[in-house]
């Protein structure tokens, strides 16, 4: 049987109203190395995590109220502590069944923390118990 996305690839997509301030966050805050500038200027793809990641430039950028990307990781607290030392700050939440204490949600099978982009756009650390 032939899927409908046979041979296909996908990849992860993230807005940005400032592509210039958008590559500073990227590049320099989460390390990232360009895998390719796309010719407008207005495009960049990453690389995390083995995932193409696209970060353009769009008007919409930081208006979901929800997670856009998550990265897992073999060590949380090693990880959130390098990226407070870059000025990241990890957010707090207080719902019913989640709450993070410290910027980190001890879940079933997991630990998990949420930060914004330079652009507003919630990402997610978590590393697997």
């Amino acid at each position: 049987m032939v899927t409908v996305f046979e041979g296909a690839r996908g990849t992860a997509v993230i807005a940005a109203a400032d592509i210039e301030r958008a590559r500073s966050f990227y590049e320099d805050v989460l390390g990232l190395a360009p895998e390719e500038v796309l010719p407008d200027a207005e495009s960049v793809i990453y690389r995390l995590g083995g995932v193409p990641l696209m970060v353009y430039r769009s008007g919409f950028a930081g208006t979901a109220q929800n997670t856009v990307f998550a990265v897992e990781t073999d060590d949380l607290d090693r990880d959130m502590a390098t990226l407070r030392e870059k000025g990241v700050v990890f957010k707090d939440y207080d719902f019913p069944g989640l709450t993070t204490v410290n910027g980190v949600a001890d879940l079933p099978g997991e630990r998990t923390s949420w930060f914004e982009d330079s652009e507003g756009n919630i990402l997610a650390l978590n590393q697997r118990l």
